[in-house]
């Protein structure tokens, strides 16, 4: 599951007031000004001596393994540039330690970046914008090679920050098995009004439909395929209150209150749905894309057959994106510009999107490693990894307001609180909350 952060606009503040006190001791640039020099690695390679840089990333199990094993590919292609990976956690980790460095001048020069927080990292002044080497390198880089759908994040006010690397989109995980035992089609449910059948002839069989966290990053999905969005087109105000930011609320609502869906709370309610579905207590669960190297394990450990597909459509089919990308920090030499830019070109080749697409379950970012011999007969032979590419065309970026990590606090809160008590006015309850992410939304 895509986690996301909650960045506080103090902690911001301090890191770029902190930086901005003076150099960091390398003589390196401010992030906006470009910063690529004449070749491609004209810097890296410009001394004997080989250049060190730092790269932090999050998450462990496969999503770890496929990086480390990137960075070591990485470091034993050439002797000019050496990397060093270092795990921080999850993404509220990750982040919040990479404000911290920054602050203290020790920042890594390349990170994971969720893609929801972009904007708030490249406004502060920690990130290097990369506009100017994607046009020098543009040959090399290939812009126009990545998916679409996948670069909506990638900006922020214009200017390129950060290259998608393990990006996703959430899909329903099915077991197959189950669905078959109770007279269910493994192929649906194909839209909310099935989802509602299909729990009703489960619980009938003793079994929960699905176990479901509050996740925001599930809710934007369900607010697009009622045909709406969270914020304002211009993102200065809340949509969520809409009828088609209430209708999801409602649906769980009802659901939740009819014991055909069971939504826990609190930290360990993502370890609870995954658990419920592991242990086919529940016959479906939403998740990210990068979950399906690991769900393919677990079906097979525990003896069912996982299918996989499309969220189901409410109007239409709908998701966010998700995952990360990676970005370089400001502060930097151009020595370390250009090791860093190197290493991120490296990170995100066709060959290397394959590579961690297979070993985990992201989006293979790139139309090349989609339309690559590999991809197509891996896709033959495991059709639950080519679900989150084909749902592609009906996702959308996620907001990157400077306030939206705070509000999507406001959203979860409200969503719990309508859930807990099943006679609460879900519209009464969403309202109140926009009147909270508009004060937010107006700073």
């Amino acid at each position: 599951m895509v986690k996301r952060i909650a960045l506080q606009a103090l902690v911001i503040a301090l890191a770029v007031a902190t930086a901005a006190c003076g150099s960091n001791g390398n003589g390196g640039s401010a992030a906006g000004t470009g910063g690529a020099t004449s070749g491609t690695t004209a810097a890296a390679g410009s001394s004997d001596k080989k250049i060190t840089i730092k790269y932090w990333y999050a998450f462990g199990d496969k999503i770890e393994e496929a990086k480390r094993h990137l960075v070591e590919q990485f470091n034993a292609s050439q002797d000019r540039i050496e990397v060093v990976a270092e795990h921080q956690g999850n993404y509220d980790d990750l982040h919040a330690k990479v404000q911290a460095a920054f602050a203290a001048g020790n920042a890594p020069a390349v990170t994971d970046l969720e893609i929801a927080s972009t904007g708030v990292f490249a406004r502060s002044g920690m990130l290097q914008e990369l506009t100017a080497f994607a046009d020098r390198d543009k040959e090399k880089v290939k812009l126009d090679d990545f998916i679409p759908g996948l670069m909506g994040n990638a900006y922020v006010d214009g200017k390129l920050y950060g290259l998608p690397f393990m990006r996703s989109t959430p899909i329903m995980y099915k077991n197959a098995t189950m669905l078959k035992e109770a007279g269910l089609d493994p192929e649906g449910p194909k839209t909310w009004d099935e989802l509602e059948q299909y729990a009703r002839v489960l619980k009938e069989h003793g079994k929960t439909a699905m176990t479901m966290p509050v996740d925001i990053w599930f809710y934007e999905a369900l607010v697009a395929q009622s045909g709406g969005t969270v914020l304002s087109e211009d993102g200065k105000s809340a949509a969520f209150q809409s009828p088609e930011g209430v209708a999801p609320v409602e649906f769980w609502q009802r659901l939740a209150k009819e014991g055909l869906l069971k939504i826990p709370v609190g930290d360990e309610a993502g370890a609870t749905a995954d658990k419920d579905w592991a242990n086919q207590l529940s016959a479906f669960k939403f998740g990210s894309t990068a979950g399906v190297s690991g769900s393919l394990e677990i079906a097979k450990g525990n003896g069912f057959e996982l299918a996989a597909s499309f969220m189901p459509a409410n109007k239409s089919y709908g998701v966010p994106t998700g995952g990360c990308q990676l970005v370089m920090t400001s502060k930097l030499s151009d020595e370390e510009k250009e090791a860093a830019w190197e290493f991120i070109m490296f990170m995100t080749s066709t060959e290397n999107t394959i590579y961690q697409h297979k070993h985990v379950g992201y989006l293979p970012t790139r139309l090349t490693a989609i339309e690559s011999e590999e991809l197509q007969t891996h896709f033959k032979e495991f059709p639950q990894y080519k679900v989150a590419v084909d749902q592609l065309e009906y996702a959308r970026p996620r907001p990157m307001e400077n306030a939206y990590p705070e509000v999507t606090k406001i959203m979860k809160e409200a969503i719990e609180k309508a859930i807990l008590d099943p006679n609460a006015n879900p519209q009464d309850i969403m309202n109140e909350a926009a009147k909270k992410a508009n004060k937010l939304l107006a700073k």
